[in-house]
């Protein structure tokens, strides 16, 4: 079997993003979540909901931290944190792997290419060269960003999938545990996120991330700067 060329993949992979994104229009989640409600005191009719949903929400392109909040809703809080993390690591692993699978080998581009996908290539091997992928992904999974823009750039670099699973469990861990919460205390099952604690949460786990790049960002400049000095010296 002949294995398809990049040309090929680039194509399948837009029309992939263009049926996601339309699914993403048309379909609206208040179905699912009113029948989700309905059985919120039945656990295994509601577990099979929740599962339904972590397993179709790449195709759907929903934001994963809602989905805790659903969890939080039917299973309590101290149920539901391990059961939302379970679902947010399965839904992010079919994005790892379709992008993989459209990028060919799995890495980055190095800088100096001319296209503006070979600089972002670029921009996000240099971004996990300098941090290292548990590091990185953990980082990047902190950070204010879509779930699944992170899983993109996990994908085209090099990171395995240990890095990608132990560094989605540690970097979504607040965001989870605060939408599980969230949902634990709500009157009604609701895919409305965090609310007023959202921009608190935001703001925390962006300072954490930045606390967690400060070391390789210093090493990284001290080290430009160190070599271009030599250079300087050389000539």
């Amino acid at each position: 079997m002949s294995v398809p060329s990049g040309r090929s993949r680039a194509l399948a992979g837009a029309l992939v993003a263009a049926g996601i994104l339309a699914a993403g229009i048309l379909v609206s989640p208040t179905t699912v979540l009113e029948t989700a409600d309905a059985v919120a005191g039945e656990p295994l009719a509601f577990g099979l909901i929740v599962a339904g949903l972590y397993l179709v929400r790449p195709l759907l392109a929903w934001p994963t931290t809602p989905l805790a909040a659903v969890v939080g809703y039917g299973f309590g809080v101290v149920a539901g944190v391990p059961i939302a993390l379970v679902g947010v690591i399965t839904t992010v692993l079919p994005v790892f792997v379709a992008v993989r699978w459209l990028t060919g080998d799995g890495t980055a581009t190095a800088p100096g290419g001319g296209g503006l996908l070979e600089r972002a290539g670029g921009t996000v091997a240099c971004y996990y060269e300098t941090t290292g992928p548990l590091r990185g992904v953990i980082a990047s999974r902190l950070a204010p960003i879509p779930s699944d823009v992170a899983t993109c750039a996990a994908a085209v670099s090099d990171v395995d999938l240990r890095h990608l699973i132990v560094g989605t469990a540690i970097g979504e861990l607040p965001w989870t545990t605060a939408a599980v919460i969230v949902g634990a205390s709500a009157a009604t099952v609701s895919s409305s996120g965090l609310g007023e604690l959202g921009f608190t949460l935001s703001v925390g786990c962006a300072a954490a991330a930045g606390l967690l790049l400060a070391g390789p960002l210093y090493r990284a400049i001290r080290d430009r700067r160190t070599d271009g000095s030599t250079r300087a010296t050389d000539g």
